[in-house]
């Protein structure tokens, strides 16, 4: 294929009419022998990025890949698009190692996936050097490459000694990918992997698909249910903190009739190879997790992530609900968040076996996600903005701009606040604090004699939640600390000094009760793409999911759903037609293009003749 330019690979190949973004610069600088750290959002097209170099140059691209999932997704997809792909992994048995590696030293294969700890194998690098020694050696593409940041929510080791590569290699072209990566997880890539002469793309993170939703917890298995009521039926990932938190949802929602399954590392191999194979073949799976699961996760049509606990930095919140809408259809990332969230994760980073320094990034991390709970801006200009992308207008697509909360001067709160703190030794966590403040004659509380305290009842003005938001804000601010020596205990910090003595104002927010105006917005947002006609589109998705069943390989890889939408809304009716819909190339087009034609012209009879001049392609 190397006598063949980069868009002509793209239409042919991978059935798309042009490039995205910086994907043709990226291409064309890679192609020519350049190394490049690529940051795109999930969906962006990262896989574009080398695939078309690895076509376009003489020899293989290898491709380091953390996950069995990911190698067989990519790989079964690449094949679907007539492209000589292979992976090497512990799911080969000998027999087919050994034919993998005949093929890849025979030049048989045009991209070889291959796992970071295999790779680094004497017995992998010894091949390697006998197509180096061929020149047969397209490049190395490192996915997931934040992988490689010891300060990050993915940390591989293996990643690290991938600088073998530069070493080894250094001729061949490297490039490292990722999605999530902050200026610090960036330097530190850069710098373990070797890559200081590369040029650094760096794309929108932007997701405009994506809606984003946090909603303050008060029954967060009532809320998740009514947040799923909205996705009958669509596959979505429910990510919780603990195992147990796993496997009692799940179990719970499959009580509920939601098709849900658990993922977490204490299941045994054999359950999450069975329960995530499901996931990517199965329609409308809800997969109930912990962060186990989830990188390099190919899936494009999980609708949407939700998340029952706080995650642990925007990095891990950006890089898990990136999963959601891959295909670029309306997702949603939703999350419950509490004040406990806020102490459980303080806890943690005190009373890890991490160093000062460690622990000092971590805290500004979390410290910069509560913040982003907690804004009453718009949700995705503070996002961008973390990641250092600026954006000028509110996006109309998260629930702060959908329904903005209020604002009020919670000065007088949070002083009454910090008094019951002071009032009873700074040795009660925020229950106690709270009872204290409504005046809530407890058996504890009149034990401790507590009742008897200037502060007692004097917050009556505020129910319980009302007092958990002021906790859990003051917390996010920092003007509180939860000490984990004293089982999280609320203390003062010297930041809570001029609100204490009235010398600085406090606003908080208050978020107000939801209008059915934000439901209607809703199922707008997730309305079938225009002119897309849906009986065919079922009809289309019905022979899809056939043609995956007798192959054994995911829906999506067969085409994705977005290709299904174009099909409904173009209708083809001859080859050279079936060529111009996004999404099927040439190999493509011959395997399934008579099937396809077939079902679109089955369909034409139920279609009005007025529907023609908005179609276009075919009078009827």
């Amino acid at each position: 294929m190397t006598d063949a330019t980069a868009l002509e690979l793209l239409h042919r190949v991978f059935g798309y009419p042009a490039f995205r973004g910086p994907q043709a610069e990226i291409v064309d600088h890679l192609a020519g022998g350049g190394d490049a750290l690529v940051l795109m959002p999930t969906g962006g097209g990262k896989s574009l990025c080398y695939q078309i170099p690895a076509l376009l140059r003489p020899g293989v691209g290898i491709v380091v890949s953390p996950l069995i999932a990911l190698m067989q997704d990519q790989v079964d997809a690449l094949r679907q698009a007539g492209v000589r792909a292979a992976f090497l992994n512990s799911t080969l048995d000998f027999a087919a190692v050994v034919a993998t590696e005949k093929a890849l030293c025979t030049g048989q294969l045009d991209l070889l996936y291959v796992a970071p700890e295999r790779l680094l194998t004497e017995r992998c690098l010894n091949l390697l050097d006998r197509l180096a020694a061929d020149g047969q050696l397209a490049l190395f593409a490192i996915d997931e490459a934040h992988c490689v940041s010891q300060w990050g929510h993915d940390f591989r080791p293996e990643y690290i000694q991938l600088s073998i590569l530069h070493e080894r290699y250094p001729a061949v072209p490297r490039i490292a990918l990722t999605a999530t990566a902050d200026a610090l997880t960036r330097r530190e890539i850069l710098a373990r992997l070797g890559l200081g002469e590369a040029r650094v793309f760096v794309s929108s993170f932007d997701r405009p698909n994506i809606r984003y939703t946090v909603v303050d917890r008060n029954n967060p298995r009532r809320q998740l249910l009514g947040f799923l009521a909205g996705h009958a039926g669509a596959a979505g990932i429910v990510y919780c903190l603990s195992r147990k938190k796993v496997d009692e949802t799940a179990a719970w929602l499959n009580a509920q009739g939601i098709a849900a399954l658990p993922y977490h590392a204490g299941l045994d191999t054999a359950t999450r190879t069975r329960h995530q194979q499901r996931f990517l073949r199965e329609e409308g799976i809800v997969m109930v997790a912990t962060i186990a699961f989830g990188m390099g996760i190919d899936k494009p049509d999980v609708r949407f992530v939700a998340h029952l606990d706080l995650p642990k930095s925007l990095e891990a919140y950006y890089q898990e609900t990136g999963r959601a809408g891959r295909d670029g259809e309306p997702a949603e990332a939703w999350m419950t968040y509490g004040l406990n969230d806020v102490v459980i994760h303080r806890q943690r980073i005190d009373e890890s076996a991490a160093g000062a320094e460690q622990k000092r990034i971590e805290r500004g991390k979390l410290d910069a996600l509560l913040a982003w709970c907690e804004t009453a801006e718009c949700r995705r200009t503070r996002l961008l903005a973390y990641f250092g992308e600026t954006r000028e207008d509110r996006c109309g697509n998260c629930d702060t701009c959908l329904e903005p909360p209020e604002l009020w001067d919670g000065s007088i709160a949070a002083q009454k606040a910090m008094s019951a703190i002071l009032r009873t030794g700074q040795r009660f966590g925020a229950g106690h604090l709270i009872d204290l403040l409504r005046g809530k004659t407890t058996e504890r509380i009149r034990q401790l004699g507590h009742d008897s305290l200037p502060t007692f009842g004097v917050g009556a003005d505020l129910d319980e939640a009302g007092w958990r938001s002021v906790f859990r804000q003051l917390l996010a601010a920092g003007l509180l600390h939860a000490d984990a020596q004293s089982f999280g205990a609320l203390k003062l910090t010297d930041a809570a000094r001029p609100v204490l003595k009235g010398e600085s104002l406090l606003h908080l927010r208050r978020q107000r009760k939801q209008k059915s105006a934000l439901a209607r917005r809703h199922k707008t947002a997730a309305a079938t793409p225009t002119g897309s006609d849906e009986t065919l589109f079922e009809a289309l998705r019905a022979w899809r999911a056939e043609q995956a069943k007798a192959q054994g390989v995911p829906a999506y890889v067969i085409m994705h759903d977005k290709t299904l939408h174009e099909l409904a809304a173009r209708r083809p009716a001859s080859a050279d037609e079936l060529l111009d819909v996004p999404g099927i190339g040439q190999a493509k087009a011959e395997r399934y293009g008579a099937e396809v034609l077939e079902i679109v012209a089955a369909m034409a009879i139920a279609w009005p003749v007025q529907d023609s001049a908005v179609f276009g392609r075919r009078q009827f």
